[in-house]
């Protein structure tokens, strides 16, 4: 962990400038944590002969749930009715798609907004470059297998909630017990 710490230790304190000063940092040092992580699952898979979707759904998603999986263990432990564990799921999982998918999405739409005509880009994406004028290209995400994982979200989701509904009903709370 001393690698850590002394990487980190050039956080500003929270005292300066009310908090933002060291909240701008923490989000360039996370940005920053997250693309070495990226780039050595990335590097794993490759060593392993592992494509990057099985690493990407495997290690890192499993890297990036289980901090939050051990806050949500301890927050339901010390709350006796587990609202704080249920914050937290929904708070990080609200984050991590807002940031983690919005942001570069809204990045990657601007990039190619701006960027002038590209023959490369209109050979392609032929299907979509014939219906521009040709002045600025487009941001393209391929939705093959989007259907599939909304499908699948949409069935955990209806799961969560009718076993939250079951325990309510049967034993008097959804989570920690009795409300």
């Amino acid at each position: 962990s001393l690698p850590w710490n002394l990487i980190f230790c050039l956080i500003p304190p929270t005292t300066f400038f009310g908090g933002w000063l060291c909240f701008c940092f923490c989000l360039i040092f996370i940005g920053a944590t997250t693309g070495i992580i990226a780039d050595l699952a990335e590097l794993f898979g490759c060593v392993c002969d592992i494509p990057d979707i099985i690493t990407a759904i495997s290690f890192v998603a499993l890297g990036t749930s289980m901090p939050d999986l051990f806050a949500s263990k301890v927050a339901a432990t010390e709350d006796p009715t587990a609202d704080a564990s249920i914050v937290n799921v929904t708070g990080s999982n609200s984050v991590n798609v807002f940031l983690g998918l919005g942001l570069p999405w809204t990045l990657a739409a601007l990039y190619w907004n701006l960027k002038p005509w590209d023959k490369e880009w209109a050979e392609e994406y032929w299907d979509v470059a014939k219906d521009l004028d040709g002045s600025n290209c487009v941001f393209i995400v391929p939705s093959a297998n989007l259907g599939f994982s909304i499908v699948s979200f949409c069935c955990a989701c209806c799961g969560a909630i009718l076993l939250l509904v079951v325990r309510r009903r049967s034993l008097g709370g959804a989570l920690g017990g009795p409300a």
